[in-house]
């Protein structure tokens, strides 16, 4: 029965001013899930059993202070569980399209247990119950929401063509060891950057870039990195860094190139002291210059794309022309470790934190 379930959570226990650590969150110990909370169920929400948790970029300004600007996502509440994208099976539901034992993806809570109400409900996508034959962590990433991420950012914002020269920075996460990819596939050469040697020589092997170089080893010089690697210039960049990278991008650009603006996680942890003193972006006037189309997008408003695009990667997949990293890390205690790896580099491929096993 529902109020015999115990579930733990994991939460936010103050709000974060530059780099988060471990200790902004707690593990709070076993407790019986709130019967009235269960019973919710009955009244348009669904109880889930969470079986995978994703720890994505995005998650970052969340722990921060509401600071009054305009955002597609709410802040964290301190004391209350985080909350993300992850893999959860039904036990409780009132919805008709959802019965005890189905899979989902979808917004979820950090603990064992969540009830998921309105309108996040609205956000539970069923898996199918052979989950395409791939492993059931894959709808946190390859085929959640980093995966729909790499395919609309590259191929509907960026419209690359055969041929083309694509540029991606944090090439082995979650998102950008599939843009290169798709990227091979499509025709194009591609090169990303990493924060390692481990990383460049997996991008280089596994991922089939055609060329990778460790951003950390090249003194500052981000620009004659890419010089050396884009003597022609870029016509594509897939950008998830900011900062000092996408001032270097910009300088090597072609004439109306495109930028599909994806993340900036080098910005995510500075202070909003080192925020308001920065000098800003410099180099942007090459925008101009170049006639380059830079867009921001997030993948919320391209939920419609999701059929076209599992339909387009699933056979990739299958028959090996797309393979994908994970760093899966055991248990829910292990979330917040796993989150803040995120910020220093730690992970090699996609963060997930494995927390249960689906009952069959």
């Amino acid at each position: 029965m529902a109020d015999q379930l115990k579930s733990r959570r994991v939460i936010l226990k103050e709000y974060v001013e530059g780099y988060p650590t471990e200790e902004h969150m707690e593990l709070l110990p076993a407790a019986d899930v709130d019967q009235a909370a269960a019973a919710a169920a009955e009244d348009g929400s669904v109880l889930v059993k969470n079986l995978y948790l994703s720890c994505d970029p995005y998650m970052r300004p969340k722990m921060s202070r509401p600071l009054g600007q305009s955002s597609y996502t709410s802040a964290f509440v301190p004391g209350s569980a985080i909350t993300g994208y992850g893999v959860a099976q039904v036990v409780r539901s009132s919805l008709p399209a959802l019965a005890p034992g189905d899979l989902v993806r979808g917004i979820t809570g950090w603990e064992d247990y969540s009830v998921i109400r309105p309108p996040f409900t609205g956000l539970l996508a069923k898996i199918q119950p052979d989950h395409h034959g791939v492993p059931l962590s894959y709808y946190t990433g390859i085929l959640g929401m980093p995966g729909l991420t790499a395919y609309v950012g590259f191929h509907h914002i960026c419209s690359p063509k055969a041929g083309e020269a694509v540029f991606v920075s944090a090439a082995s996460g979650a998102v950008g060891q599939l843009v290169g990819q798709f990227a091979r596939l499509t025709g194009c050469r591609v090169v990303g950057s990493a924060g390692s040697d481990e990383k460049v020589e997996l991008l280089r092997t596994k991922f089939g870039f055609h060329d990778a170089f460790n951003y950390k080893a090249e003194d500052g010089d981000l620009a004659g990195a890419l010089r050396r690697r884009f003597p022609d210039g870029i016509d594509v960049y897939f950008e998830n860094v900011g900062g000092k990278m996408l001032e270097a991008v910009l300088l090597n650009m072609k004439t109306h190139g495109r930028i599909a603006v994806c993340g900036l996680i080098s910005q995510y942890n500075l202070t909003p002291g080192e925020k308001e003193g920065g000098a800003g972006v410099r180099n942007l006037e090459c925008v101009v210059t170049k006639r380059i189309r830079m867009q921001g997008f997030i993948e919320p408003d391209h939920k419609h794309v999701y059929p076209e695009y599992e339909s387009w990667v699933v056979p990739h997949i299958r028959e090996g022309r797309v393979v994908y990293v994970e760093d899966v890390a055991e248990g829910l205690e292990a979330a917040p470790k796993a989150l803040i790896g995120l910020f220093h580099g730690r992970n090699v491929g996609k963060q997930v934190v494995s927390i249960a096993a689906p009952q069959t």
